[in-house]
């Protein structure tokens, strides 16, 4: 199971609540860069879904089709809940003028360090304005969004790694009740005044999710749950079995080739991130663009090697419209592409000039719309033939 980090394809109807009227990621995205070239995806349904510049309706599409939230958020934490199951009963709390003096009292004790910023900032933004302020003084970045983040940026050779960790945690312990945020992101980066970067070193401290979600559901069935990337950091853990490198999509796709070269069963589940952190907030089109060429590549050669008793399911979690004012997530719908190894008709190898491999037919493909849960529902349904008792959702697989 791949999610493909903000990647959404049309505002929901509530999305006006949002200020998101009218967003829609992927079509925006197309549109700014002339076409995409996603053959793989397009041949699996992804221009059946919604109309995409370069990428045409498929003759034999898989199932494929829209998938929206139950409850409320826009953000990573959210969407991938809400993937498996666990569904918020209201939003989380956001700091549109930053974060109050009572809290950012707390947070100077248990920090034990002064902060600077305090206010919602793109994050290489926050890093430039105030980087050369925290070298000088050793006092936090913090900063935040339109989601319910806080977030801790320092220059790793002022605080070490491992103390903005410590850090982060100690806000996560602070940031409860109703400061209780999503997360708590750990940002490091390094380099020089007027040229600092974000390292691979960034880490989410989540909220524990209030409900039982179709992972724990897995794993007391007997089934091992993989989280790649960012995942285990999202579910703060919970019904995750083994946590896998993903601190970019080459990454975490090679870590999902290897663990499908290795495991005999279970649930992979991958946030690729790029589109969202790399691309998606710095309205980077023509880089979005190619991250999802290069997915699209990768899925090709998943296909290649799928068996009949295996299934993918390519999907997102929320949007981040390149179009839209800002660079927030934006409340839009999910993709859904789904396919079993014994849906596929054929293959055709890929040409002379490398481009990647396409699908000639596929069976039995459908349109699904539905909730984001029906994605929990069904990998539950694949691997155990069960069903997740008084979770939300309901498989698209009979």
């Amino acid at each position: 199971m791949l999610v493909i980090d903000a990647c959404g394809v049309g505002a929901l109807p509530d999305a006006d609540a949002y200020g998101d009227a009218g967003t829609n990621t992927l079509v925006h995205l197309a549109e700014a860069v002339g076409g995409l070239r996603l053959p793989v995806l397009g041949s699996l349904g992804l221009g059946s879904i919604v109309p995409v510049r370069g990428v045409a309706p498929s003759a034999q599409p898989a199932i494929h089709g829209r998938l929206h939230p139950l409850g409320p958020g826009k953000d990573s934490i959210s969407g991938h809940w809400e993937l498996m199951g666990v569904v918020a009963e209201r939003a989380l709390p956001t700091y549109p003028e930053g974060f109050p003096p009572r809290v950012l009292a707390r947070l100077r004790e248990a920090t034990g360090r002064e902060l600077i910023c305090n206010r919602p900032d793109n994050g290489l933004a926050a890093i430039e304005r105030f980087g050369a302020e925290h070298l000088r003084t050793g006092a936090l970045i913090v900063y935040t969004s339109q989601d319910s983040v806080l977030q801790l940026a320092a220059h790793v050779e002022r605080v070490p790694v491992q103390e903005l960790y410590r850090a982060c945690a100690a806000a996560r312990a602070v940031m409860v009740g109703e400061h209780a945020v999503g997360r708590v992101i750990a940002r490091p980066f390094t380099g020089e005044v007027g040229a600092f970067a974000r390292t691979d070193g960034r880490r989410d401290y989540a909220l524990t999710p209030p409900a039982r979600s179709y992972l724990q559901e897995l794993q007391d069935a007997g089934v091992e749950v993989h989280a790649v990337g960012k995942i285990e950091d999202l579910f703060a853990g919970v019904g995750v079995s083994a946590s896998h490198a993903g601190a970019t999509n080459a990454q975490a796709l090679d870590s999902v080739d290897e663990l499908r070269g290795r495991l005999q069963g279970g649930l992979v589940l991958a946030n690729l991130i790029e589109t969202d952190q790399v691309y998606g907030h710095r309205k980077d089109a023509l880089g979005f663009a190619r991250a999802l060429e290069e997915i699209d590549a990768r899925v090709g050669r998943m296909l290649d090697e799928l068996s009949e008793e295996d299934l993918l399911i390519v999907t997102a979690d929320h949007g981040v419209d390149l179009a839209h004012p800002g660079t927030d997530h934006t409340r839009e719908y999910a993709p859904l592409l789904a396919v079993t190894g014994g849906m596929l008709a054929a293959v055709c190898d890929a040409d002379e000039g490398g481009a990647p491999p396409g699908r000639l037919g596929v069976r039995g493909g459908t349109r699904h719309d539905g909730p984001l849960a029906d994605v929990g529902a069904t990998v539950l349904h694949w691997l155990t033939g069960g069903d997740g008792e008084g979770l939300p959702g309901a498989s698209f697989i009979s």
